[in-house]
């Protein structure tokens, strides 16, 4: 897939209109979960202008993720396609008079500065709300707006220590580990898309806009699910189980011949199929097995009973078989042999943007498909400040009143 990247003084208009086209996001945010949150707006066609400070712009510019052969990574070209590029130093008081401009015809306003940050440099979600009652004003933190937390530098990293996460990832009785993605990132981003559009949404008919708190730590306890849940209920602290499943077995990954595979036979009826599959009937007559909860508390002698039988044929064979039998299975994949899928290629998940200087540039694809107004790559990841004159010119500023912004610094050096 390529994107039409010819960067016109106003949005392209998709074949159909996007659901978000014409709502107005600016994007004060870097790294990972502001930017792929705001990512997410501008693929749905919402307006996103990304403000960066003059120099180096976001940091995952060129600290971060693999270099291409000009100024930024490949990660930042993964998270802020659709979205045009603003240079303004807000250490400036002509750089902040030019965003509280900017914020009177916006929509959303989403940073993810340290909290406290924004209201020091007079750019608090109280000051903006003054000038536009309507707006929807977004935070993003390690650890939220409030609490004894609140001031700590907080990444994906810490908000998965301190939530919980990472004593529940790994094998029994082994060192730490995190998820291998980010997940209080993303799912950080997710959420605070969910409450941004719910706002806006509310604001609409009560002309009301609100300041959404959301934080790493929060949506990394929000995935905990069953676990809190089983401690709750036991009040036993959950544990890694590796690649098992604390409500049901079996449900996990399987040795055989040539490596490792997954399946889950996770209730009553494929138990029985999975027995009859194996020829091992007389599983069926354990007493330490004739249960899901049974089979839970003899998860290590139950692994040991089926991998005798699946180490006797490859993956491939017993992923193949066990799908023909109705039974949930798939092999472990690398992410070259998962994006590389008949699948993914189905599902659009690799495509390629046209970029200025990169050329052709691999993207992930569009998570969700929507039927009635199919997203589209708009616009390239912006080079910095590429469209600064061209939205300073939307909002009414004249090239003469540019010109003293630029002298009083207002864009930086």
């Amino acid at each position: 897939m390529t994107g039409r990247c010819s960067s016109p003084k106003r949005p392209v208009t998709a074949i159909k209109q996007l659901p978000l086209e014409g709502v107005r996001v600016l994007d004060i945010s870097q790294v990972m979960a502001g930017p792929y949150a705001c990512m997410l707006l501008a693929d749905l066609g919402a307006d996103v202008i990304k403000i960066e400070p003059p120099g180096g712009g976001d940091q995952t510019r060129g600290a971060m993720g693999f270099k291409m052969k000009g100024a930024d990574s490949l990660g930042f070209l993964n998270m802020n396609r659709n979205k045009r590029s603003v240079t303004l130093d807000l250490k400036t008081e002509a750089g902040r008079g030019v965003l509280l401009r900017m914020a009177k015809d916006a929509d959303i306003l989403l940073e993810n500065y340290r909290p406290g940050a924004m209201k020091r440099l007079g750019l608090g979600y109280e000051v903006v709300a003054a000038i536009n009652p309507k707006l929807v004003y977004t935070s993003i933190s390690g650890f939220g707006q409030t609490g004894p937390w609140a001031d700590r530098p907080g990444f994906d990293l810490m908000a998965q220590a301190m939530s919980g996460v990472m004593s529940v990832t790994g094998y029994p009785g082994g060192p730490p580990v995190k998820a291998g993605v980010p997940v209080a990132d993303i799912g950080c981003a997710l959420f605070a898309v969910y409450a941004t559009l719910s706002a806006y949404i509310g604001a609409q008919s009560s002309g009301q806009g609100q300041h959404v708190d959301a934080s790493l730590f929060d949506s990394a306890l929000a995935f905990s699910v069953w676990d809190i849940c089983d401690y709750w209920g036991t009040g036993r602290a959950p544990e890694p189980l590796g690649t098992s499943n604390k409500m049901t077995a079996p449900y996990q990954a399987m040795a055989c011949s040539d490596g490792h595979f997954v399946m889950g036979a996770n209730n009553q009826k494929l138990w029985v199929q999975l027995c009859a599959l194996l020829g091992r009937e007389e599983l069926l007559e354990d007493a330490r097995f004739s249960t899901i909860s049974l089979r839970l508390a003899n998860r290590p002698a139950l692994e040991h009973e089926l991998e005798r039988s699946f180490r006797q044929q490859p993956k491939d064979y017993w992923v193949s078989t066990l799908l023909d039998a109705g039974i949930p299975a798939g092999p472990i994949l690398t992410y070259p042999e998962a994006f590389g899928s008949d699948h993914a290629k189905a599902r659009g998940m690799r495509m390629e943007i046209d970029h200025p200087i990169e050329g052709k540039v691999p993207n992930i694809g569009f998570a969700v498909k929507l039927s009635g107004t199919p997203q589209q790559v708009r616009r390239h990841p912006p080079l910095l400040g590429e469209h600064t004159q061209e939205v300073l010119g939307e909002i009414g500023l004249s090239a003469r009143e540019q010109a003293d912004l630029r002298a009083q610094g207002a864009f930086g050096a």
